[in-house]
This record gives C-alpha cells, sequence and structure tokens, in this order.
C-alpha cells in the first residue's frame, strides 16, 4: 500500500498525484466538459464534487481539501 493511501486513511489528505497517468486523468476530466456551456459545466462540477465528497465521507479530510483548493486559488 503506498504512502498517499495510508495517509488519505488516516484521515491525511494525499497531497501527490495517486495517479498512474496523471495527464490521461486530467484529458478525461477536460474531455467531460467538451460541449458543454458554462452552466452545464459548472452543473457538471458540482455534482462531480458531491459525488467525490461523498467518497471520502470525512468531514474533517473534506475541510482539509476545501482549504487547499482555496489556497491554490
Amino acid at each position: 500500500m503506498s504512502t498517499e493511501v495510508s495517509d488519505a486513511s488516516a484521515g491525511r489528505l494525499a497531497r501527490e498525484s495517486r495517479f498512474a497517468d496523471p495527464d490521461a486523468a486530467f484529458r478525461l476530466l477536460a474531455q467531460a466538459h467538451r460541449d458543454l456551456g458554462e452552466r452545464e459545466s459548472a452543473a457538471l462540477n458540482a455534482r462531480l464534487v458531491l459525488i467525490l465528497a461523498n467518497q471520502i465521507g470525512d468531514e474533517a479530510l473534506l475541510r482539509e481539501a476545501v482549504a487547499l483548493a482555496r489556497e491554490a486559488g
């Protein structure tokens, strides 16, 4: 098991990519928005965030992720 998985299961946010091919993951997300208008794209992002937040299932970890995303932007 990788350190990142252990960290996430221990309540710490993984800070390094956990994808075997990060570029492919980025392309998948970018392609999901292809041919969508601004409102449709924002709605897709909102649904995706809620699905992934539910997958995390840990409010403290979600708070950490929100803080990290706000710092980065």
